[in-house]
This record gives structure tokens, C-alpha cells and sequence, in this order.
């Protein structure tokens, strides 16, 4: 079950919504409701995000997005339309109920901090305990735990006028985790901060979301943050979804001309991944087999180069022609390891732009593994560079037909 699960979503302010909704549903405009004093915010909009799932809304100043993050959090009421968090309708609960999930079930990272300035930044972390009635104790063990998990460990003392800015906004973060919700909110949160502190905040709620397995919807205008920390994106436009998948997804098959003008500046090599690109290899080596089998599988597949695996299917090293015939002129029965050489191995999920560098160290091809540190895939360095091409064309790179003599 979808933890946020959103169905035809309208949010129209002014007086008689209803009948902007009714509008909008028979094709009139957001500029022709203007004229009637209405405004959509929201309009029709269809979504869910997974346990787990770090989802991510992006979109331009007035797009809709702050205002579908408000109406998760049970501070807007929808126009029209179903919302569910973990299955309980939002609609139908009373003043009392909404209080008890935004308690219980939600916590919010806001933009501009929102810290208290009076109090300690430990106290800061607990504010969200306290208000819930935990007792003094136990709230300072959990914001202690929550702010060690942001990088703050010792830091609990301190006024926030004492931090910098990404300092503060990691508390922030820590009073959000500290509530122990299994979803966080974040609206716009790294935009205020400097664009180094931002990638670092990026890096961490990465890390920790890896680890804690929280459910969270961002919200941000910054398509190269969306597309960095994204599992998946929605895409909105004049209080529209118009398009919702993948960094890759949208990025290869953009929904419309509009995003595909969105993201024609995007750097590429920094969104899309190994896995993108890899491609399975003309055959592999497996565990016992010996030199005339890798012979014959490179005269048939005419490459000059074989994969060896483990029984566990991970990577042993990479076999080169030379090797395996001088083998077989010795008439060797197993392939001494000296002829496994060493190759570069990276992992499914590594930015292409990280392999440039790594590709020019080695003669081999990278082997690409995956989670479970199985063997994936390989990228030739004819398959990198042709990637790179494709990208600095603005063309999703096609690499699945590749001469054999250019391997």
C-alpha cells in the first residue's frame, strides 16, 4: 500500500470552489477562473509514493507544488479529490484526528529553518517531543540520537545563531527525525542554503534515507536536485502534473515539449548511471572452465577479451586473448590466476561522469555489479564515449549495437 496515495486532487481558492473545480473538469483555463476570482493551485493531480520512496515534486514559482506539500500535511483541505495517508482518508477526519497524524505519522523540514531562537539547539531537536507530551528525559536521549545522526554530536549547548546556515538547517533535519515519524515533508528545504552546503545536505539525507528507510516528499524548483536524490519526480506545470518517472525516465522520454525544454541543460552524465549504459558482454567465463573453452568462445564471438566469474557470480577479473592462447599452446588444463587480470569494477548506481577517469586507468572494459555485488554488466570504453556524445547531443546514448572490432 502506497504510504501518500493522491486521486484527482484540486486545491481552487476563492469563493464557491466547487464551481471552479466543475470548470476546470469542462476544459476552462486557470487565466478564465482568474477572471471569476478563483484561483487553481492544484488541478487534478494523481499520485503515490511508495514505503520507502524519496519522491520528489518539482516545479517553477507557482506551479502548485507548496501547495499540494500543505495539503498532505492536512494544513489545506482538498477541493476535490481523495488523499490518503497510509490508507485514512484525509478528508473525512475531524480537527482532532488531522492533529494526531501530522503528530504521529508526519514531520515537516521547512526552508527557512524555522528554528527557535531562545532555546538550545538540543532543545530545538526535541521541540516536536515536547509538544507531544514525551517527558524531558527521554525527549533529550532522542534528539541527542537525532542530532549525532545529522553531524551534530556535541553541539546540543548551542543557540542557533551559533551555526551557520547548513549547520541550522541539520537541525532542522534532526527535529524532524527525532519525532520518530515514518514520514518527512520537506518543502524546499536545502534552497536557502550555499550551493556546496546544499550538495552536502544532498549527500546526507541520501545517507540517511539509506539507512532509515523513511518516506519523503521534497519539494524543489532545482531540477539538478530533484534529479540527484529522486527515486521518482513529478513534474508540475500551472498547478498540473505532467509528468511523473525516473531521473532516466524523464530524462530520455520527456512527456512534452515543455519538459523537454526543462531539462535540455541538464548535465546528463551526472544523472544518468552505469546501469544506464551497460550492456551485457558477448559471453562470459565461468567458474571451471578452462582455456579451450575460453578459446573458443572468443573465436566465436570474435572479442578479444571474457569476463571471468565465481560460482557466486562476482567478478573475478578480465581474460585477455594473448593469455588464453598461450595457455592453450602450453596445453594447460586450467587457467593459472596470473592470467586473471585485475579490471575496474563499478558499481549499477555510479554517475556516469565518475567514470571518465576510471575508464582511462585500464586497458579492460568496467564491470558494472549490482547490489548484491553480482555481476551486471559491461561498459566498453567505446560504449562510454559513445554515451558521452549522445549526451553532449542531447540524444539518449544507444548503446546496444556496438562493432565488435571497436571493443
Amino acid at each position: 500500500m502506497p504510504v501518500i496515495a493522491a486521486d484527482g486532487l484540486y486545491k481552487v481558492f476563492g469563493r464557491r470552489p466547487g464551481r471552479g473545480v466543475e470548470a476546470l473538469e469542462n476544459g476552462a483555463t486557470r487565466e478564465q477562473l482568474r477572471e471569476d476570482g478563483l484561483t487553481a493551485a492544484v488541478i487534478d493531480a494523481s499520485f503515490s509514493v511508495e514505503p520507502g520512496e524519496i519522491f520528489v515534486v518539482m516545479g517553477l514559482s507557482g506551479s502548485g507544488k507548496s501547495t499540494l506539500i500543505r495539503m498532505v500535511n492536512g494544513l489545506w483541505p482538498a477541493t476535490a479529490g481523495e488523499l490518503e495517508i497510509g490508507g485514512e482518508n484525509l478528508a473525512a477526519m475531524n480537527p482532532a484526528q488531522l492533529r494526531q497524524v501530522r503528530r504521529e505519522r508526519i514531520s515537516m523540514v521547512f526552508q527557512h529553518f524555522a528554528l527557535l531562537p531562545h532555546r538550545t539547539v538540543g532543545e530545538n531537536a526535541a521541540y516536536g517531543l515536547q509538544i507531544a507530551g514525551m517527558n524531558r528525559a527521554d525527549r533529550e536521549e532522542k534528539a541527542a540520537e537525532a542530532l549525532e545522526m545529522v553531524g551534530l554530536k556535541g553541539w546540543g549547548g548551542y543557540r542557533p545563531s551559533d551555526l551557520s546556515g547548513g549547520m541550522q538547517q541539520r537541525v532542522g533535519l534532526a527535529r524532524a527525525l527525532a519525532a520518530g515519524t515514518d514520514i518527512l515533508l520537506m518543502d524546499e528545504a536545502f534552497s536557502a542554503l550555499d550551493p556546496l552546503i546544499r550538495r552536502d545536505m544532498q549527500d546526507q539525507l541520501v545517507d540517511l534515507q539509506q539507512r532509515l528507510e523513511k518516506t519523503i516528499l521534497f519539494i524543489t524548483h532545482d531540477l539538478n536536485e530533484a534529479m540527484r536524490i529522486g527515486d521518482r519526480i513529478a513534474m508540475m506545470r500551472d498547478g498540473r502534473i505532467v509528468q511523473i518517472g525516473t531521473s532516466e525516465q524523464i530524462l530520455n522520454e520527456p512527456a512534452n515539449d515543455y519538459v523537454a525544454r526543462f531539462i535540455q541543460d541538464v548535465d546528463r552524465s551526472r544523472v544518468l548511471t552505469a546501469e544506464a549504459i551497460m550492456e551485457p558482454p558477448p559471453s562470459v567465463l565461468g567458474a571451471g572452465q578452462g582455456p579451450r573453452s575460453a578459446h573458443k568462445l572468443m573465436r566465436e564471438q570474435q572479442n578479444s577479451w571474457l569476463v571471468v566469474l565465481r560460482r557466486d557470480r562476482t567478478p573475478q577479473g578480465v581474460l585477455w586473448e594473448e593469455d588464453v592462447a598461450a595457455a592453450v599452446r602450453a596445453g594447460q588444463d586450467e587457467l593459472p590466476w596470473s592470467d586473471v587480470h585485475e579490471m575496474p569494477v563499478v558499481d549499477a548506481q555510479t554517475p556516469i561522469a565518475e567514470l571518465f577517469a576510471l575508464s582511462a586507468q585500464h586497458r579492460s572494459p568496467l564491470v558494472v555489479t549490482g547490489e548484491d555485488g553480482r555481476f551486471a554488466g559491461v561498459i566498453p570504453r567505446v560504449t562510454l564515449l559513445t554515451a558521452a556524445g549522445a549526451m553532449q547531443n542531447d540524444d539518449p546514448a544507444d548503446t546496444t549495437t556496438q562493432e565488435a572490432d571497436a571493443r
